[in-house]
């Protein structure tokens, strides 16, 4: 365990919903939070400084692609993930395992690890739950992940359970390989599919085992929406009181707001900055696809009530305008505006989740997306 108290749940919303507070050797984070995906120590089109403008708490690195380039033991020569890429907020890297996983018919899993071959150059590596744990202490980050098998969708009970025993097997050995006095805390992954009883059976296993925080994963892996639900009607409910818990690769901010409900607390996705980039816009409304020709000549802000950097200095046109033509500087523009639109989202709930009135919060922030799209 980490040498200071981690995490505080400073307060729980009639609802369910949690307000909780994450302490790490690179500052505080208020929970709920949404992380910024920093896939290859970038979060794409951004700056550091774009991070701090848009008050972003903590952004997530992928222990896969670092691994493969520049590589983990250059970065810690360099001084570690933070001064590699100039961010004095706290990171959390993700094992690579789902990297590795979605490779298919490019890797082999064993009880040692997964065998794999890069889609860079072919190179053939093993990746075990010690070497994953070497790697992210290497990278320096505050929170490190444990590896573990993520198991397709749809995938057989018998596949599931087998899984399940590895991660577990994995698991364990990630706590043994990890070294306490870096004080970097280590997360477990809740595998299971959208089996009730193998979800449980995860989570006490992990939960035994001792970890300083607790994931839900194998969700927004290509299944139905509602079996999404169901897994989150039961699962947050399986995993510690008083520890942080983290909804893997999720999601929309529908899913945001469904699983701070549910009572997650950590999140993270690709769809903010990558919807940017293929020119869609998240607002309160709903999306905005901006390469529309009806706003070729539209003056207004995305959001007049939205205080981006984006909102308050250009118009649709013009975003129109850089996207049409291809420019960085529009793609650099609407990843502000989404993940800035993320993160006001997360702070409005915690807002209201200290107020006790998240279940209206909840209920406005639907009904809103209903109206209809920005205008």
């Amino acid at each position: 365990m980490t040498a200071q108290p981690f995490f505080e749940l400073l307060h729980r919303d009639p609802s369910g919903a949690r307000r909780g507070r994450l302490h790490t050797r690179h500052g505080i984070i208020e929970t709920p939070i949404f992380m910024p995906v920093g896939t290859a120590a970038s979060v794409k089109t951004l700056s550091s400084a774009d991070l701090q403008e848009i008050q972003a708490q903590i952004i997530l690195g992928n222990t896969y692609h670092l691994y493969l380039r520049p590589g983990h033991r250059l970065i810690a020569e360099l001084g570690g993930l933070h001064r590699f890429m100039n961010w004095q907020g706290p990171i959390l890297t993700d094992s690579g395992g789902y990297q590795v996983f979605s490779l298919g018919t490019m890797r082999r899993i064993r009880e040692e690890g997964v065998t794999f071959r890069s889609h860079l150059d072919g190179s053939t590596h093993l990746l075990s739950p010690e070497l994953a744990i070497a790697i992210q202490e290497d990278l320096g980050s505050d929170i490190m992940m444990q590896l573990d098998e993520c198991p397709p969708y749809p995938a057989s009970r018998d596949y599931l359970s087998k899984s399940l025993q590895l991660s577990l097997r994995w698991g364990a050995r990630s706590l043994a390989a990890r070294r306490p006095q870096r004080q970097q805390a280590l997360f477990a992954i809740v595998q299971g599919g959208m089996e009730a009883d193998l979800r449980q059976e995860s989570a006490e296993a992990l939960i035994a085992l001792g970890f300083d925080g607790y994931a839900l994963g194998g969700l927004s892996v290509g299944e139905p929406k509602e079996k999404m639900a169901e897994v989150l009607s039961y699962a947050p409910a399986l995993l510690p009181e008083q520890q942080p818990r983290y909804l893997m690769g999720v999601g929309k901010p529908e899913d945001l707001v469904e699983a701070v409900a549910a009572g997650m607390d950590m999140f993270d996705c690709v769809l903010p900055t990558r919807n940017a980039r293929n020119g869609q816009l998240l607002t309160r409304f709903g999306p905005m696809n901006i390469k529309q020709a009806r706003f070729r000549s539209d003056s207004a802000p995305v959001d007049a009530e939205c205080h981006c950097p984006c909102c308050r200095h250009y118009c649709r046109a013009y975003l129109h305008h850089l996207f049409r033509n291809k420019e960085i500087a529009g793609l650099r523009l609407m990843t502000l505006h989404n993940l800035h639109y993320y993160l006001q989202l997360m702070a409005e709930m915690r807002l209201a989740i200290e107020a006790d009135r998240f279940a209206l919060m909840r209920s406005n922030f639907h009904q809103q997306r209903l109206s209809g799209a920005i205008e």
